[in-house]
């Protein structure tokens, strides 16, 4: 095992100079950026982006490999003191959490990410104690965490602290308040530019809108959020989704590691840049790949998702 903390999270995360392709991450842009930043990283020995790998597994739902990054961080940030790098790690395991509806150990994370009270996670670890402890019954923990993010949120009142703001407020709020709140957070987050905060907002209120029997109201919230975290590979809160829509009554197909996993990197991106109409020489100019290969990506792209136009790549 390399000596260094960066070498040793590296190695854990596959991103070593002869191992820096995150397979398990091969179907999203992002992970196809963080590839092709690993790549430049192993050539001219700068850190790999880990803290970003770590968070974006957590996103991603996938247990196994959040947690042993996760898990090594907060081992190596112990040993250093470095506080940054072990609020980072307990605010992914609980968002992890959060997204799995494990909230009890969502909760747990949360609290320990939140000690660390001058470091940059404590924004977000402060929105996930809010939810775990709302969802977990720990209504007091919740509602302190609440007052502390009221305080962060007044001193930037962007479009995403007030929406997120709010929501949270809606976490512990009943009736007509509450359904005010959801609203007002998915008129700020619609225009925060950040999609996966939106979606999680109409998971929260399509939950809140079940629980008050208004299954019509919770299904047009709880499908947009699904069709969101599906898209952008949040696959442990669209399961999570997934799981309130059947509530509902409606039937929704569980996405199988097969249709998942069924795209490499390469061509997520290649997808991703026709979708937005982009001609074949643009995208090889972009990649630095030859017109001939772009078209050879894509003629696999078409073959396994089954669609057959360049026009449907965007959905």
């Amino acid at each position: 095992m390399p000596g260094s903390r960066s070498q040793r999270l590296a190695s854990i995360a596959g991103l070593g100079p002869m191992r820096y392709r995150i397979r398990p991450f091969a179907r999203h842009p992002a992970s196809a950026l963080l590839e092709e930043a690993d790549a430049i990283n192993a050539s001219t020995g700068a850190t790999s982006l880990l803290s970003t790998s770590l968070v974006l597994a957590a996103w991603r739902g996938q247990e196994g490999r959040a947690l042993q990054l996760i898990e090594a961080s907060i081992q190596d940030a112990t040993a250093e003191s470095e506080g940054m790098a072990s609020a980072l790690a307990e605010y992914a395991q609980a968002l992890l959490y959060n997204g799995l509806g494990r909230y009890q150990a969502a909760l747990s994370a949360a609290e320990r990410a939140c000690r660390h009270e001058d470091v940059g996670p404590i924004g977000w670890a402060l929105t996930e104690l809010v939810e775990a402890g709302a969802r977990a019954g720990s209504f007091e923990v919740a509602a302190r965490a609440l007052r502390r993010l009221e305080d962060r949120t007044a001193a930037g009142a962007t479009d995403t602290a007030l929406g997120v703001r709010a929501r949270s407020r809606a976490l512990l709020s009943d009736g007509a308040d509450a359904d005010v709140l959801y609203r007002q957070s998915l008129k700020w987050l619609a225009s925060s530019g950040i999609p996966l905060q939106l979606a999680r907002a109409r998971l929260l209120y399509g939950e809140w809108l079940r629980r008050e029997s208004r299954r019509v109201d919770a299904r047009d919230q709880l499908r947009a959020a699904h069709g969101t975290f599906n898209r952008l590979g949040a696959d442990g809160f669209a399961e999570r989704a997934r799981r309130e829509l059947l509530a509902t009554g409606e039937t929704v197909r569980q996405r199988t590691v097969e249709t998942r996993d069924n795209l490499t990197a390469q061509e997520t991106l290649i997808a991703a840049l026709a979708g937005d109409g982009r001609t074949n020489p643009e995208i090889g100019a972009e990649l630095f790949i030859s017109p001939r290969t772009v078209e050879w990506h894509l003629r696999k792209v078409f073959r396994k998702t089954g669609i057959n136009s360049r026009k449907q790549l965007r959905g």
